[in-house]
């Protein structure tokens, strides 16, 4: 246990915690300044020679600002002779852009990807990446976690009498399905397609839900537009309930305001983000454990698949 460190970025330092404190080790120190012009200014106040270190931050909003910080404490470990520098990103930013979908656009998650190994990570560890072919970017390992095991037992612990799984768009069926087997239930699809530029979207559901308890699964929530509509379209398709399941609690915009108003029943979601508010219908769910004990395993070289089979 001698032999590693957990350093945590400024983005969520209380996740950085929880994942020490399940393992039993401190936090290590690192000082975050910031020059007057706002350059990030950081030094690692304590030795990591030969030892394999573990970098936590997330890359959420400020993303840019969260992302130069974990690129510059990369250099820093990198340059005080660590053995070997991972870099725990719970949420991995700028993963949306994942391939040329027009003409004249960047692939910022391969930019992303380029810059953490630049700068000297030799392994990533994250969760729900937007797109699973994000792991082919790297030329070190990547363990892409799925936060599915901590909804698993949630959904579980609820004793919903009719549940049945939902996907909210066609391009999150894999995602849906995958979880859907793991419980046993059947799958519903919501369709949706925008008629025309600033019409709101026409919302179709492929499958049966009448009487159904109706759990919609996703990887990010980010405005919540998508989850408020659906579930305003099952309840009139005759849903019982719907609960939304989201890795990643982005909630930009008016996303709180959504979810507070609108059909969801609750909003279910993993503590990779620090939530900017709380809200009566939101559940948190903690992902530390998870990442502690991968954290574990990689330090000697235990199989991290077995966690999720």
């Amino acid at each position: 246990m001698r032999g590693y460190k957990i350093f945590t970025g400024s983005a969520h330092p209380e996740f950085g915690g929880e994942i020490a404190k399940y393992l039993g080790i401190p936090l290590s120190s690192a000082t975050v300044n910031r020059f007057s012009d706002g350059e990030i200014n950081i030094q690692i106040s304590e030795s990591v020679r030969g030892r394999d270190v573990f970098i936590v931050q997330p890359t959420c909003a400020p993303t840019n600002d969260n992302l130069m910080e974990l690129l510059i404490m990369i250099d820093a470990l990198k340059r005080s002779s660590a053995n070997s520098i991972n870099a725990v990103i719970p949420y991995f930013g700028y993963a949306r852009q994942d391939r040329k979908a027009a003409p004249r656009v960047p692939i910022t998650a391969k930019l992303v990807a380029d810059l953490l190994q630049r700068a000297g990570a030799t392994r990533v560890i994250t969760m729900d990446l937007h797109a699973g072919q994000i792991q082919g970017f790297f030329d070190i390992p990547v363990d892409n976690l799925y936060g599915s095991i901590v909804f698993r037992d949630y959904v579980k612990s609820k004793h919903l009498p009719n549940p049945i799984i939902a996907s909210p768009d066609i391009g999150g069926v894999a995602r849906a399905r995958y979880f859907a087997d793991q419980l046993g239930l059947d799958l519903v699809i919501v369709d949706k397609k925008r008629e025309k530029a600033n019409v709101s979207e026409v919302m179709n559901i492929i499958g049966d839900v009448q009487g159904k308890d109706v759990i919609l699964v996703d990887d990010m929530i980010d405005t919540a537009g998508t989850m408020a509509k659906a579930a305003e379209v099952l309840k009139s398709k005759g849903a019982t309930s719907v609960i939304a399941l989201g890795t990643h609690p982005v909630f930009s915009g008016s996303a709180y305001e959504k979810i507070e108003k609108g059909a969801l029943d609750e909003m279910v979601v993993a503590n990779t983000i620090p939530l900017k508010k709380e809200s009566s219908k939101i559940k948190v769910l903690s992902v530390a454990p998870l990442f502690a004990e991968v954290i574990r395993r990689v330090y000697h070289n235990e199989s991290v698949n077995s966690l999720f089979v």
